[in-house]
């Protein structure tokens, strides 16, 4: 038995995979392809592929690239410097950002603490929270910036 269902699954398996393909679309706009028809579905008509014979070229064997002793691809130092300069700018903007709102959130912190109420545990606390978060950003991007070149 075992051996007829083996023997029927490589016969028919190859047709299986050239199967109709249907997409529907609901009133949400969510996408569903199936193999099988559904109400409101569209079947799909895949043509073959023109020179499907050959072997596909992928974009990195189309043109050779430098590369280091262990295969990984190089690129040139200005190229590297170019990239490292406007990491660093990007770097540098999101931690005068990240100042910008600690300077804030801290501020907000400080006239909220003036006023002592027992209601204002949980605004505080939240306060806290957002002095925290962004102390901690702000030492995440020293990090980062002190590991560039």
């Amino acid at each position: 038995m075992r051996f007829n269902t083996l023997l029927l699954m490589l016969l028919f398996g190859p047709s299986l995979a050239l199967a109709d393909i249907y997409k529907t679309v609901d009133a949400d706009g969510h996408v569903t392809y199936s193999s099988s028809p559904m109400k409101g579905a569209r079947k799909i008509i895949l043509s073959p592929q023109q020179g499907q014979d050959e072997p596909v070229q992928r974009r990195s064997e189309q043109a050779p690239r430098r590369s280091d002793s262990q295969g990984f691809p190089t690129v040139s130092e200005q190229t590297q410097k170019n990239r490292d300069d406007k990491r660093r700018q990007i770097l540098e903007d999101e931690l005068v950002s990240e100042r910008t709102l600690l300077g804030k959130a801290d501020q907000n912190l400080k006239s909220l603490e003036a006023q002592r109420g027992v209601n204002q545990q949980e605004k505080r606390k939240a306060l806290n929270s957002q002095v925290e978060l962004h102390q901690r950003n702000i030492d995440a991007l020293n990090v980062e910036l002190s590991k560039l070149k």
